[in-house]
């Protein structure tokens, strides 16, 4: 990211991180139970997350543009927050208006489980942004602002922009894996393992479709036709 594209127009591109945590805990009994319940709803409240992602939208660069929060009862919390890569600040007569709206949730679902005596803990974040904004630069502040015993991301990329030449561009960015995103201090805390989802070739797609297509005739004629 450090030598900018020149690029045609808006960058339409969308990050999107979805990053869950589980914080599992063994509570034999009901006050333990509910004590830890407690805890966890006390610690990630609606107030605390909200400063989690101010913070993050501040690392990324984002404005935050709204906030939604909430409490829940019995238990758990969400936060929402509208972000924008500028400032929505009108300059003199002139209101400014952007097309690079995003947004940062985070959702909390404290519960445990009678039978197993395990309480679990489960963070929800979802990081969306558009154009040069990135959310991996986070990946370390989030991890330090949860307990957490398993940590799940998933990070894609959508849409496409065009270069100054019009040829399209899909990634603006080089990712070999999250994990060099993430201190290695960090890092040595967990057992990480990348799974990488690539879909498949527009020709190996559409010869898939066209033999599950001849597979099916066959079956409903009764015969064999190809």
């Amino acid at each position: 990211m450090s030598e900018k594209r020149k690029l045609y127009g808006f960058n339409n591109l969308t990050k999107a991180l979805s990053f869950n945590i589980y914080d599992v805990c063994y509570a034999k009994s009901a006050r333990e139970q509910k004590d830890y319940i407690a805890y966890i709803d006390e610690q990630y409240n609606a107030e605390r997350l909200t400063r989690i992602l101010t913070n993050l939208t501040d690392m990324i660069g984002a404005n935050v543009l709204n906030i939604s929060r909430q409490d829940y009862d019995p238990q758990g919390a969400s936060v929402t927050l509208l972000i924008a890569e500028e400032t929505m600040i009108p300059a003199g007569e002139t209101q400014v208006a952007h097309l690079d709206k995003s947004h940062v949730t985070v959702h909390t679902y404290p519960e445990y489980h009678p039978e197993t005596c395990l309480a679990t803990f489960r963070v929800d974040i979802d990081v969306a942004t558009c154009g040069e904004i990135t959310p991996l630069s986070t990946l370390d502040y989030l991890i330090g602002s949860f307990d957490s015993d398993i940590i799940s991301m998933d990070y894609r990329v959508r849409g496409f922009t065009r270069d100054v030449d019009g040829r399209k561009l899909f990634m603006d960015h080089t990712v070999r894996s999250i994990q060099d995103y993430i201190d290695p201090d960090t890092l040595r805390h967990y057992d990480a393992v990348d799974i990488n989802v690539y879909e498949l070739p527009p020709r190996v797609r559409l010869e898939i479709m066209d033999n599950l297509r001849k597979e099916m005739i066959e079956i409903f004629s009764g015969r064999n036709i190809y």
